[in-house]
């Protein structure tokens, strides 16, 4: 079936399986682990390793690593089993059963272990009392999770906001804004760290200390994107980084998808803000409907191509997004009530600057920028003056953050109007 021709069929159905969803918030656990968190125990350092070592046994994906787990009760009790003979639990791959019954591990996870703590890496199982309520109810709930930072309960007011990673300066600036406007109502926003859209909705949430998650789809010591260690520790910091892959795994096509059904599954909902005919954002936007989240798409204009994918989306029963209330006012209803403050207020407006200090020149080339991106030569069109002039007054206004540059020479006036001419 054509993928746009399922969107549609799903987005019929999303309405039932919302309340699915909120019933679901009560996370079903695995077996034991009732009883576990009711006696306040926490999970031993022999257990968690356990969980690693089967992480790190080749070939061995989330289910099997879960059915073995609910056949022997815990991680630690598959090794300590024997596994000889007649294998007791079906479904598991063949090579991965004759590396699980050699011991066969990626790297020696007690090794491994010893790295993730010397990296302040936390490593949390899916039978965890502090994995991700919202993330344990999908289909295909990742058994591990590595992280960098910290996963929070009010985490679970959660938005992903994705799309293209050649995004244009517009795309950019939106994203920024309603991450911004998201995060200052306390939603996390949780994106994939990709360039483009997804960097700037973690940097519209880090702009207000907001809460931002990013997941990745390589280990969490794999420079990727390449050039990203500052902005990772900024999310780190205010939030999570994220990976269910092991240290050292470098980024593949294979693991996009897999990453993006957690991108999907830690969300109530998905914003897809730029997104080609084919793009991976819309793969994010079925996962999300499959797990019975909210579809968001912000509208384009029909004859660019980064518009294809939230138009189509929109035409098939996506909400449509034009600020960050739109959002808001859809999600209220899916937050179950707990004893936690989850409650949506708006963010302060910005203070505009006192301009009042800027020189004439400051003044009538900033009168050429507002918040729609625009190009340097377009800039020196409108005030008639030299390209190297404009770019040192330019340059000034961005140090005292006024104004933005993006990509390609193009700027944008970050606060407001109010020198724009009459």
């Amino acid at each position: 079936m054509e993928a746009s021709v399922l969107i549609i069929v799903e987005l019929r159905k999303a309405r039932v399986r919302i309340t699915r969803l909120q019933q679901a918030l009560s996370v079903e656990k695995l077996p034991g682990f009732e009883e576990m968190e009711s006696e306040g125990r926490s999970f031993s350092e022999e257990e968690r390793i356990g969980w690693l070592a089967l992480k790190l046994v080749p070939e061995l994906g989330n289910r099997s690593i879960l059915r073995l787990v609910r056949h022997f009760g815990s991680a630690h009790a598959v090794f300590q089993s024997g596994l000889k003979g007649r294998f007791p639990v079906e479904g598991i791959r063949e090579n991965a059963l004759a590396a699980l019954r050699r011991k066969e591990f990626i790297r020696e996870p007690e090794l491994e272990w010893e790295i993730l703590n010397k990296e302040g890496i936390r490593m949390i199982c899916l039978n965890d009392p502090d994995y991700p309520s919202n993330l344990a109810v999908i289909p295909d709930p990742p058994a591990v999770l590595f992280v960098r930072g910290a996963l929070e309960s009010r985490d679970l007011v959660s938005i992903a906001v994705v799309g293209s990673r050649a995004a244009s300066p517009t795309g950019r600036i939106f994203t920024e804004k309603l991450s911004r406007e998201l995060a200052g109502a306390g939603v996390t926003i949780v994106s994939g760290l990709a360039v483009g859209i997804d960097s700037a909705a973690h940097r519209g949430a880090l702009a207000v200390g907001g809460r931002t998650i990013a997941v990745l789809g390589c280990g969490l010591d794999v420079d990727y994107p390449r050039g990203s260690e500052k902005i990772r520790c900024e999310i780190a910091g205010s939030g999570a980084v994220v990976s269910e892959f092991p240290l050292k795994t470098p980024p593949a096509a294979a693991h996009f998808p897999m990453r993006n059904r957690i991108i999907s599954g830690l969300a109530l909902g998905v914003v897809v803000v730029e997104a080609a005919q084919r793009s991976g954002s819309l793969i994010t936007a079925r996962l999300a409907l499959e797990q019975g989240r909210e579809v968001f798409a912000v509208p384009g204009h029909a004859l660019n191509f980064r518009s294809a994918g939230p138009n189509r989306l929109l035409k098939e029963g996506a909400k449509l997004v034009e600020n960050a209330e739109d959002v808001l006012e859809e999600i209220r209803p899916l937050i179950r009530s707990s004893g936690k403050d989850f409650s949506t207020k708006p963010p302060e407006p910005a203070r505009t600057p006192d301009l009042s200090g800027l020189s004439s020149d400051n003044k009538t080339i900033l009168s050429a920028l507002d918040e729609n991106p625009r190009h340097i030569d377009e800039i020196a069109r409108i005030v008639e003056l030299p390209v190297s002039h404009i770019t040192a007054v330019l340059l000034s206004l961005e140090l005292q953050g006024i104004v933005e540059q993006l990509p390609g020479k193009y700027f944008v006036h970050i606060q407001g109007n109010s020198c724009r001419k009459k």
